[in-house]
């Protein structure tokens, strides 16, 4: 029982229409440490896996990135790829890349077909998005156009703008992550989730983060989340959880919320 869309990968719903799908992250910072985590996760068995690139040491590397994410693609066992780097500004590590040197790795991995989708903050320059948006067509990548704010969480209002920007700027796929103050932030992202899910054409994703946002990222699926992000090796944000916790509470609550025949 649910309001949101599946994501799409190749024109059929990530997960074999599982909802919400579970994507867990890759941190390593070396290839050996990445592969490792490839090889554990894959016994988890998630539906997608997120390589966040910014923790990679090799990132200016152009060329060992692409053969990383060919590596990936073997080892992953057919689970799709989700091609991240998070900005400074929005949690993510330091690099030394220009965004425009960021655009281009971006563009050299869409053009190697390696992942399936692509993450950008659709807070980045408009230029770098339809350079980003254009890559991500031209390959037939999703592209997922995101929002993070590690301080505090907008208002209601606010997120369901983000929503609708994401759309309006050609996202496959629109996601926020916020952080909670009080309980009252929580019921915020999961209005604006509900509310966005019944007025835009795209699936969404959304989440708190921290201690109150577990809530979120383990019952925001019935607002109309489409995607949870759980722990397999590593976290990537706070509040995440393991991946076996989040199929157990999916499957009671699941289970719990199916129609009474």
């Amino acid at each position: 029982m649910h309001t949101g869309k599946p994501i799409l990968v190749n024109g059929k719903p990530l997960g074999s229409g599982r909802f919400p799908t579970i994507c867990t992250p890759m941190v390593g910072r070396t290839r050996e440490q990445v592969l490792e985590e490839v090889a554990l996760l894959v016994t988890k068995q998630p539906d997608l896996l997120e390589w966040r690139v910014d923790f990679f040491q090799e990132i200016g590397n152009v060329a060992a990135v692409v053969a990383l994410a060919n590596e990936i693609r073997r080892a992953a066992g057919g689970i799709p790829v989700l091609f991240t780097r998070r900005s400074i500004t929005e949690g993510g590590e330091p690099i030394p890349l220009t965004e425009e040197q960021v655009v281009a790795l971006i563009d050299a991995v869409c053009a190697s077909r390696t992942v399936e989708l692509v993450d950008f903050e659709m807070n980045n320059d408009p230029t770098h998005i339809a350079l980003v948006r254009a890559a991500t067509q031209a390959h037939g990548i999703g592209l997922v156009l995101s929002f993070h704010n590690f301080q505090s969480t907008p208002s209601q209002e606010v997120l369901s703008q983000h929503f609708a920007q994401a759309q309006s700027l050609g996202a496959d796929v629109a996601k926020i992550a916020v952080m909670p103050q009080r309980l009252e932030d929580v019921l915020s992202v999961l209005g604006a989730t509900l509310e966005s899910s019944q007025k835009l054409d795209i699936p969404l994703v959304s989440m708190s983060m921290g201690g109150y946002g577990a809530l979120t990222r383990l019952f925001g699926w019935a607002f109309g989340s489409a995607m949870g992000f759980a722990v397999g090796a590593a976290a990537s944000a706070p509040g995440q959880v393991p991946i076996e916790d989040m199929n157990t509470v999916l499957g009671i609550l699941q289970k719990s919320m199916e129609p009474k025949k």
